[in-house]
């Protein structure tokens, strides 16, 4: 479980954008090597090759910080990567330490060279509380911070980090960072414990004056595998990114998570009673939602199960999946601080054959707020074998709302319980207002499945204010502690909802 808590170089007469800072305890990193399309992966092809050697660590001292101190060193923002150039782009930089033991090298990329930045602490601002902390060869930046002009002329607002292993995060404009994208994921869930890949490089092309979309290109390493990944960039509403990833495996990968996503969801109505909290939830997405090969779009409701959860939505060439925050309303989460009802969705579309395999859920056990429990990403059926390169292109879109079939109304909420009367466990699934349900109820269908357990016809009933429909329906779990429900509603035998996905767990 992964916590969530968790520069400028020496410049050449090349790079004549930049001043050169210099600090006499640091080396000199001067950089002035070509770079072009197939820079990287040439790098990450190169270093397949060759056996893994993973990269120093900076200064105990730098390592052992607390997450106060950690946060008493801030970069200062008026001396970023292309501050007062007016380019439609600024880069701000993070320390290492604590979460962050190793440093990553980043580059900036002008007139197809690429320029290494030196690790500079004069770029930082500290209080007076922060501790003294040595600098030597091992120091370098721990990820970096991109900010634009997102709503005001001059106003350089952040909207994409890419910090740790090889997560990264963006948002829309006007909302809260929430859950985070990775570039690999690798035997998630696995009984052996899973390896995290990291991106140890990063190239930053210079933006054109008139531009709106921004290239950054990054190269990843790890015992089992290196990449080559090109994002381009166009923050707004919503934030897009068109991401080229190319794998090289060391070794044969027969689980390799394909565009992981990675959230935290604590409790909803469904388990509101297993936390003694004054808001209603608290979860950064609340489910997963997969527009699979044959057309169907499935909302499978996320959970914090007692036991470690996995789930595998087959499919062949999917159309898209990712894990959505549909609860929009302050009420539906009652903080002032955390602000969960502006967190981004996130939706991967794959762009290209991606062939048969799975859309993987990881459900991990958690009891705060602080951990990213919740894993969802692409699962090739076939095992990517050493010794070529595996490409994979996708749109991965950061907002409220993603690419989906408009002709289904979505599920809203989703509620369980004993129905007292009958002795059964009972589900109550909300539908949203959409046309096609603007038809006498009666001309609705309900359909109500389970491999597990028998489950009634179900009852579907209008919501006032025009708020959708409610189905509901009972079963007998007998002595059964899980089981697997669908429900879908249809007109004329045709979709009208998206099928609903259910996993039942019995009570503590």
């Amino acid at each position: 479980m992964i916590t969530r808590r968790s520069f400028l170089a020496q410049s050449t007469a090349a790079l004549a954008l930049f001043a050169a800072p210099t600090h006499a305890m640091m080396p000199r990193f001067l950089s002035d090597e070509p770079f072009d399309a197939t820079t990287v992966e040439e790098m990450a092809r190169t270093l397949s090759e060759a056996p893994y050697s993973p990269r120093p660590l900076v200064p105990e001292a730098w390592r052992n910080l607390t997450y106060d101190q950690y946060r008493k060193i801030w970069f200062n923002t008026s001396k970023a990567v292309w501050a007062d150039t007016g380019l439609p782009l600024q880069m701000d930089l993070f320390h290492p330490g604590l979460y962050f033991p190793q440093a990553v090298e980043v580059d900036v990329v002008a007139n197809d060279r690429a320029h290494r930045l030196a690790f500079d602490y004069a770029l930082f601002d500290k209080t007076d509380k922060a501790p003294k902390l040595p600098l030597d060869e091992t120091m370098g930046y721990s990820g970096l911070r991109l900010r634009a002009e997102l709503i005001k002329a001059g106003i350089y607002q952040e909207f994409c980090v890419f910090q740790g292993a090889s997560y990264f995060r963006a948002l829309a404009t006007g909302q809260n960072y929430g859950l985070s994208a990775r570039g690999l994921a690798l035997k998630t869930g696995d009984r052996d414990g899973e390896e995290f890949p990291d991106f140890v490089r990063f190239w930053v092309e210079t933006p054109a004056h008139d531009s709106g979309t921004f290239i950054l290109h990054a190269l990843l390493d790890s015992p089992s595998v290196t990449g080559a990944f090109r994002f381009e960039i166009t923050p707004g509403t919503p934030c897009e990114m068109v991401v080229r990833a190319t794998i090289f495996p060391r070794v044969m990968l027969d689980h390799v998570g394909i565009a992981p996503l990675t959230s935290m969801f604590l409790y909803d109505e469904t388990n509101r009673e297993a936390f003694r909290d004054f808001r209603p939830a608290v979860h950064d997405s609340d489910g997963l939602l997969v527009w699979n090969g044959a057309g169907e779009m499935l909302w499978r409701p996320l959970a914090n199960p007692r036991d470690l959860g996995i789930s595998a939505f087959v499919d062949d060439n999917p159309k898209g999946f990712g894990l959505m925050q549909r609860a929009r309303d302050f009420q539906d989460f009652e903080d002032l601080e955390a602000h969960y009802h502006t967190r981004p969705s996130a939706w991967v579309e794959p762009l290209g054959d991606w062939g048969a395999g799975v859309v993987r859920l990881v459900e991990i056990p958690a009891d705060k707020e602080i951990y990213d429990n919740i894993v969802a990403y692409w699962r090739p059926r076939e095992a990517l074998a050493p010794g070529r390169a595996h490409r994979f292109d996708y749109r991965l879109t950061w907002g409220e709302e993603p690419l989906r079939r408009r002709d289904l109304a979505r599920v809203g909420n989703t509620f369980g319980g004993l129905n007292s009367a009958q002795n059964a466990e009972q589900m109550v699934i909300d539908f949203d207002p959409h046309p096609e349900l603007d038809v006498p109820i009666e001309d609705i269908s309900v359909h109500v499945s389970s491999n597990d357990v028998a489950v009634s016809r179900g009852l579907l009933q209008r919501l006032p204010d025009g708020q959708g429909v409610r189905l509901a329906f009972s079963f007998d779990p007998e002595e059964r502690t899980s089981a697997e429900l669908r429900a879908q509603l249809l007109r004329d035998g045709s979709p009208v909802s998206e099928v609903w996905l259910y996993r039942w767990r019995a009570p503590a």
